[in-house]
């Protein structure tokens, strides 16, 4: 592997600043890296090489006449199929969508690339972001580099194998439902799901959004280290001149409040997997060393609000994803078969009473979390209760989905309550990567930022990998 693809965002870009690697140099090493290890993984979709090299010269030609080439300087980053990047079709995966090329960039998007990021690749996803796998009719099968028979995860799973395999330095994505850490977790990288409006929208396009949308849904991204988290957030936050629901409020560069930490290892009481319990240990005695005060009690009702974003995103997509001709071409039968077996799992809220009363409570359940959080400013947790599944078992019945969602509980809680949260690797168990989420109060993206840190800095780094047998 070159060593340019095993440095970090942060190396890459002092490095470039500095004048001891040129950004077109970065480039054709990630170009290179690409072309020797996504036909193992299927996770970049779109390699955007002439587009990257252009961008790469005008970052060495602002260095070469003493201009400032930005925070992120000659830092190669893929974009999620999802997200708009004027250099490619944003296709969300879908067939039909192939030749969706967007206006404008996403507003952060833009924010990335005047900061000097380069984007090299888009990543696969899931079509319409559904499973918590990567697969579609498009561009095919996305693989877990580390166990080709497990799921890599979803939605965001194309850019955190990217990321994995020192195919690019960092990855966009976004989460609904766990779609940056879940894969984070599996890839043994790192994701940041910031809190509900931080990041505006991956589109500039106005248009209906579903409620579930705008309260659940983030976008953000994904790296090999905490630190390279902080410095990508720190450019992509910030209210734009078209969401309505994106805010501008400061991101502090450390924390030096309360150091109270709630451990959860099995939330709700509904099982945890016995290496995954480990993870959740390993990490609090990682905190407790850094000088955290740790204290292993369960944060309020993560059942019932596990429970409502199920009840909530089922009932908002049913009508879109089983009602034939809404959209312009068929889903994947994948996806058809996996929404249609978890509605099958679900009491769907289908009068307006039972509708406006889960939202209701979604408000109640939201003051528990943040009185909780006034105690305990960190909540450590599972991302999944369970090992990535084998590659199809989420297809397998109804059982499957409802016992998938089970596993996802805490991740989903946060989406619910519009959290920030990181996922963070804390070892190898079994062959394949482990790790643990830091959930922080809403606004508090600095502060499980910070803890991650502490638990990054107790063991090694796990990737680059080459997924190649």
């Amino acid at each position: 592997m070159d060593k340019l693809t095993q440095l970090t965002v942060v190396e890459i870009a002092e490095a470039v600043r500095s004048g001891s690697v040129s950004a077109t140099d970065v480039v054709e090493a990630h170009l290179a890296r690409i072309a020797e290890v996504n036909p193992a993984t299927g996770a970049a979709t779109v390699v955007l090489a002439d587009q990257a090299r252009a961008a790469a010269a005008e970052v060495d030609a602002r260095i070469a006449a003493g201009g400032d080439p930005g925070p992120l300087a000659g830092v190669p980053v893929s974009v999620k199929e999802n997200i708009d990047l004027t250099w490619s079709a944003t296709t969300s995966g879908l067939p039909f969508a192939a030749d969706h090329i967007p206006a404008e960039n996403a507003s952060f998007v833009t924010k990335l690339l005047a900061a000097g990021a380069i984007p090299v690749a888009r990543g696969n996803m899931p079509d319409v972001g559904l499973r918590w796998d990567t697969d579609n009719d498009l561009f095919g099968r996305t693989w877990n580099p580390w166990d080709r028979s497990r799921v890599p995860g979803g939605s965001s799973g194309g850019d955190a194998v990217i990321v994995a395999t020192g195919m690019a330095a960092a990855g966009l994505g976004n989460d609904y439902g766990g779609s940056l850490r879940l894969p984070a977790n599996a890839a043994g990288i790192a994701a940041l799901r910031p809190s509900a409006g931080r990041v505006p929208a991956p589109t500039r396009q106005i248009m209906p959004i579903e409620l579930s949308l705008q309260a659940f849904a983030v976008n953000g991204p994904l790296a090999r280290t905490v630190a390279d988290l902080d410095l990508l957030f720190g450019v992509m936050h910030g209210a734009d001149d078209v969401d309505p629901q994106s805010v501008t409020i400061p991101h502090p560069a450390g924390y030096d409040g309360p150091r109270r930490v709630a451990v959860t290892v099995d939330p709700a009481g509904w099982g945890v997997e016995p290496q995954v319990a480990a993870a959740v240990h390993r990490a609090a005695d990682a905190l407790a060393a850094a000088g955290w005060e740790v204290e292993q009690v369960d944060p309020p009702q993560v059942d019932r609000c596990a429970t409502l974003w199920r009840q909530i995103s089922a009932s908002e997509m049913a009508p879109a994803l089983l009602t034939p001709g809404v959209f312009p071409g068929p889903l994947s039968a994948g996806t058809v078969k996996y929404f249609t077996d978890n509605v099958a799992g679900v009491d769907l809220l289908d009068t307006a009473p039972a509708y406006a009363a889960a939202w209701a409570e979604r408000h109640a359940l939201a003051a528990l979390w943040r009185q909780f959080h006034t105690r305990y400013p960190i909540v450590l947790g599972p991302v999944t209760t369970a090992a990535m599944p084998e590659i199809g078992w989420d297809l397998s019945g109804p059982e499957a989905t409802t016992q998938q969602w089970r596993q996802h509980r805490l991740l989903v809680t946060a989406n619910f309550l519009g959290l920030p949260a990181v996922a963070v690797p804390t070892g190898v168990a079994d062959g394949r990567p482990q790790g643990v989420q830091v959930i922080s109060r809403l606004n508090g993206d600095h502060i499980a930022l910070a803890a991650a840190r502490a638990i990054e800095a107790a063991g090694p780094a796990l990737t680059p990998i080459d997924p190649r047998p």
